[in-house]
Formats: structure tokens, sequence, C-alpha cells
């Protein structure tokens, strides 16, 4: 307006009334309810499944390098967190980057999986996810990336097949060192909580139980949160944002109760991985064994994973090409905050990039 004279306070008005516009029209998108919104829109296929397990593809013309990047998601929540919306979404910066880029989804646990182990996922699920990444891209081998608890995953995988075709690993805020991952971590130690009282009707730990654990973490996120909703309510960049997250961190899917109480034992109590060395189907997996490229992503700001509990892998690993890269971000706001995709996404892309295989 300032090319037509119009004096600053006339401006300001006309800025406040859109603004006003604004908070209505996404006040009332709040109401409606957080469900409402799109997530993981990002075009895929489904090319493979397993139980309740899904590979998907995600679909590119623009695919630069025949190195695939299979990203690994925890088991707690729901994988879309990884293509949230446009432009908060790692799916889709991986895509503009020219990668091919598959996502593991575990899907939604019910007393099928109740007996599952770590087993189940380092040496059946993922074994056969990997497989088949290259069966449908052609590649000789692939970018393993894990998540949360799905770097952890990967670590056991790669750890325990020593032949696999892995030609990088990303960590990704990936609990190591458990003797640092905070208070509600140490109520599962010997003699306070015993795991097997967490555990629902269909044995797993509760979806709710979950989600109000990570509650506990941070108990006055709900207040903050609201009030940057109340201050920010005429965003519609951010209103999306805020909806999407609302709604993924609302729907927590529940814990494979097997592997729950084999956590607790081995990565809580005996906090085997910050020692290297894990036992798993009755054979010892030692971390040193990893020979591949490694990069390890830790959040400076993690109040889900702190820095202490992220830090070991790189000491662990045997590869000679072992990297840490620090980013100042929360757990959720490596993949989804606003400086994501100017600061976490490249730097991470980048070194992905320096060693993945170009197309022929």
């Amino acid at each position: 307006m300032k090319e037509f004279g119009l004096p600053d306070a006339i401006e300001d008005l006309f800025a406040e009334l859109n603004r006003s516009v604004a908070r209505a029209r996404n006040g009332f998108k709040y109401f409606v309810g957080a469900e409402k919104i799109e997530v993981g829109i990002t075009p895929k296929e489904t090319v493979w499944s397993y139980d309740k397990v899904q590979l998907f593809r995600y679909k590119s013309d623009k695919r630069l390098y025949s190195t695939p990047i299979v990203l690994v998601m925890s088991l707690i929540s729901r994988s879309y967190v990884l293509d949230l919306r446009p432009n908060k979404s790692l799916v889709e910066y991986l895509l503009g980057r020219g990668f091919d880029v598959f996502l593991v989804d575990w899907g939604v646990p019910d007393g099928f999986e109740a007996s599952n182990s770590l087993e189940t996922y380092t040496h059946d699920y993922l074994a056969k996810v990997v497989e088949n990444a290259i069966r449908v891209s052609g590649a000789k081998d692939v970018t393993l990336y894990g998540y949360c608890l799905g770097g952890d995953l990967a670590l056991l995988y790669v750890a325990s097949h020593s032949d696999a075709p892995i030609r990088n690993l990303v960590t990704m805020a990936s609990p190591i060192d458990f003797s640092a991952m905070g208070p509600l971590v140490d109520l599962l130690k010997v003699d306070k909580i015993e795991p097997q009282k967490l555990l629902g009707w269909d044995g797993n730990v509760p979806a709710d139980d979950i989600a109000n654990s990570f509650r506990l973490l941070k108990p006055t996120g709900d207040i903050v949160n609201r009030a940057n909703l109340v201050e920010n309510l005429w965003d519609d960049e951010f209103m999306d944002g805020y909806l999407a997250m609302t709604r993924w961190t609302g729907e927590h899917i529940p814990f494979p109760g097997g592997v729950f109480l084999q956590i607790v034992d081995l990565f809580i109590r005996k906090n085997c991985l910050a020692t290297g060395s894990c036992e798993l189907g009755g054979e010892v997996v030692s971390l040193i064994s990893i020979k591949c490229s490694v990069l390890n992503v830790v959040a400076e700001k993690d109040h889900i994973v702190p820095i202490d509990a992220a830090t070991p892998v790189v000491a662990l690993v045997g590869s000679k090409d072992a990297v840490e890269l620090r980013l100042p971000a929360g757990h959720a706001g490596l993949i989804v905050g606003r400086q994501a995709n100017r600061v976490t996404m490249p730097k991470i892309a980048d070194w992905i990039e320096g060693r993945s295989e170009l197309l022929s």
C-alpha cells in the first residue's frame, strides 16, 4: 500500500484488519479439530508389506542418485511426521535433492504384535525392508536413516548383519546412553517400577500412557503451545504446522509389549547400547562391527533425548568415517521446525550426497 502514499496509521489498520480475518478463519480451523488437516500427502506407493509393516516408495521424476534412502521411524509414533506437511517434510526435501526415498511404516500394534521382540525388527523386518528396497530400486546398497528409536533399530540391524548392503547409516535424535535420559527413564530402573505393570490388556503399553509420559517431560508444554497459538493465530503457515503437529502428538500408537520389556532390561537397566554390545537372539551384537559411513545427528535442544544420551554413537562404531552433527533444534524441530529446511535438512543431505552413488 505504500506506493499509494497512505499514512502509516491507515496501513497498520488494514494490516490489523487482515490479521483479524485470518484469526477468525484459523480459529475456526482450530475448533474444527487437528484431525481434519491432511498429513503425509507426498505421493507414494506401497512396494512391500509383511504383517503390519509397509514399505513406501515416494514418487519422483528428479532422481539423481542410485543409492536410495530408507527412513526408519520409531515404534511409538506415526511415521507421517517425516512427511508432515508441504515445506515441513523431510521426505519432500530429500526428494527435491534428487534422492530415491523409502519409508518404513510399522503400522499400529495390537495383541498380535505384543510378543514382538527387538529381534523381530532388527533381524526380520529390517532385513526384509532393505532387501526389498534394493529389489525395487535396482541399487546395490542403501542409506539407512533412523529417527529416535528407529536409529537404535538401525544400529542393531547393521551391527548384527556384517554383510548387509548398507552404504551409509544415519542416526538422528537416537537414545544411546540411557543413564542420561532423565527421571522418567530412571523410574524404570531396578526396584522402582516393574515394567510388566505398565502393559495394557492386549500386552502392549497403551498409547495414552505414552502420550502422558511425554507430557510429563515438559509439564508446561501445553501452556506454552496455547500461548504460541494465540500469538500466531493470524499466521496461516504457523496454523497449518500447529494443527499438523497437534494431530501427530495426539496420535501415539501402542508400544509392543515384548520390545518394551526387552528395552527396559537391555537398554535401561543394563545400558547395553552405551557399552557398545547387546545380546540379541542369543548372540552378542557389537556396534564396533559397523564399518559403513555413519552420521549421528544430535539435537541440542532435545528434551526427549538429551545431548549426553545421543552423543556416544561415533565413539562406539568401528567406521573410519563417523561424524557427529549437532544442530540447534529440538527433538521434532530437527524435521519440522522453522529452521529445518534451511539448516537441519541441508546439512544432513549434504553429508549423504557426498557418500551416494550417482545414477549412470
